[in-house]
């Protein structure tokens, strides 16, 4: 009989990262910290060949890095050669946000996104790094500002067939249908209520942008001025705010084992940027967006002010689902039942910056 696949949560924190490991997602083990002291962004698993991961390490003293394991995650080196921007004079690489590993029909393919808005590919397992020009010197950069944690690129998702999207903040949406090569500005129907134009080309400030895991045509993200969904190849995102205490947030999470299913936390902005009247709740949708439902059942519901960042909120791959949230405060939450009941993973870490299961 085989035993149950271990199911992995990393946790990159503002003082390093942190994996909890379980076969029953109800006993936990734990290791770390790894990158002892620094900032981690992103943890991210090459699903291609599972055992190679990448990790977005940052220090306002050393700068922004990648590393990269080839061995689950139990060791790690450099690996950024050509991590540099040459196409905008004067302007160095400030933060690595976010890492994507290619689709499957891109072979040794990695992207890596950062501050100030800049894509970079890798064609040899992120080994060496070449900048994406065509997105760096768009046509439409003159327009884009830098949002509350910079002008940061923060979500990739790659399609396969040469189809990507990426988002900044605050830049909008981009996709493209030739693996890079050129890009488009996918904003329509999205809300600027920051700005004196309200459905601007570009400018945007997308919080957060996914794909589903099984249905990549059909994407989600999370705005500061609301919640979207699109197809791929659609002209408009429809807004499936309604139903929410709040239009702002940050986290969004899209399991695999549910079709229409995403989860996100209502977060009162954007200046307070905490959960909304001092309750933690999760807020799911089972329809796409239409109906929502707030989950409260485990989680704080008293003087609980927390905030969850962009990248701090991720599901896994099990039915019921699991999806795993962290905080600020350094607690994270999660579900193992879809979201019907939630407990305690961790309660005294670091501000945690992200969370990205694997396994």
């Amino acid at each position: 009989m085989l035993k149950p696949a271990t199911v992995a949560v990393w946790a990159g924190t503002r003082k390093g990262a942190f994996v909890f490991r379980s076969r029953n997602r109800k006993t936990w083990s734990v290791e770390g910290p790894f990158f002892r002291g620094l900032e981690v962004n992103h943890v991210a698993q090459d699903q291609r060949e599972p055992e190679r991961f990448y990790a977005a390490v940052n220090s306002p003293w050393f700068g922004a890095h990648i590393h990269a394991s080839t061995n689950g995650g139990k060791n790690w080196k450099l690996s950024e050669e050509g991590l540099q921007i040459k196409c905008l004079p004067d302007v160095s690489l400030a933060r690595v946000w976010h890492i994507e590993p290619g689709a499957a029909d891109e072979r040794g393919v990695v992207y890596a996104g950062g501050d100030p808005g800049v894509l970079f590919r890798s064609a040899d397992w992120g080994q060496t790094w070449t900048e994406v020009t065509s997105l760096t010197a768009h046509s439409t950069r003159s327009r884009w500002n830098p949002g509350a944690g910079g002008m940061c690129l923060h979500s990739i998702q790659c399609l396969g067939k040469g189809r990507m999207v990426v988002a900044i903040s605050a830049a909008g949406a981009f996709r493209s249908h030739d693996g890079g090569a050129t890009w488009a500005p996918f904003n329509q129907g999205v809300r600027t209520d920051f700005q004196p134009e309200k459905f601007p080309e570009v400018g945007q400030c997308v919080h957060h942008l996914l794909a589903h895991p099984r249905d990549p045509e059909r994407l989600y993200q999370q705005n500061h001025c609301g919640l979207y969904k699109a197809r791929f190849d659609g002209k408009k995102w429809t807004d499936i705010s309604r139903g929410l205490p709040t239009r702002f947030g940050f986290g969004m999470a899209v399991p695999a084992a549910e079709k229409e299913t995403l989860f996100t936390v209502p977060i009162e902005g954007a200046e307070y940027r905490c959960t909304p009247e001092g309750k933690f709740r999760v807020a799911r949708s089972r329809d796409g967006g239409k109906t929502w439902k707030l989950l409260t059942r485990g989680l704080p519901q008293r003087n609980a002010h927390l905030l969850v960042l962009r990248e701090a909120m991720a599901s896994d791959d099990r039915s019921p689902s699991g999806v795993y949230v962290g905080t600020t405060g350094g607690q994270i939450f999660y579900t193992a039942d879809g979201g019907e009941s939630w407990r305690a993973l961790a309660e005294h870490l670091p501000p945690v910056i992200s969370v990205a299961v694997t396994g």
